[in-house]
């Protein structure tokens, strides 16, 4: 069972000039349901080292919401690290003016119901390091108010 990074946008950009040892875009999706809700015509799967989506900062609830690392919830530096990364590119987009989603779910059939939760996020309100994506969740990202 692993996670699955899904991402889309306005832009017609090769996102795979952005791959590093850490984080890797490449076209190809995986069969999943939860594709049908990426709304832009360009789709990338967003892979970690780990080649799943497994190596970024995930939590299973949104209850606890957008921070940074803490001592008492251990994270390995190369998902802080990945993550980081995955945020810059996203931000890079938004300030070309271009719109970007993403989901992110945890998969392991190819028929698992879709992610209906889905999150308008403010990038501009939250720091590179306290993001951090949350699971069976629909992010519809923007910058400013």
């Amino acid at each position: 069972m692993c996670y699955i990074l899904l991402l889309s946008t306005t832009s017609d950009r090769d996102l795979a000039q952005f791959n590093s040892e850490l984080v890797r875009f490449t076209r190809v999706l995986p069969k999943i349901a939860d594709a049908q809700l990426l709304r832009h015509a360009h789709r990338w799967y967003v892979a970690s080292k780990a080649g799943c989506s497994c190596t970024f900062r995930h939590l299973h609830s949104r209850d606890l919401g957008f921070g940074r690392p803490v001592d008492w919830y251990p994270e390995e530096p190369d998902e802080i690290d990945a993550t980081i990364e995955l945020v810059a590119v996203i931000r890079s987009l938004l300030d070309e003016g271009e719109a970007v989603d993403c989901v992110d779910t945890w998969q392991h059939h190819e028929d698992l119901p879709i992610s209906e939760a889905r999150l308008e996020i403010d990038l501009s309100s939250i720091s590179d390091d306290e993001f951090r994506l949350f699971e069976n969740h629909h992010f519809l990202f923007q910058t400013g108010s």
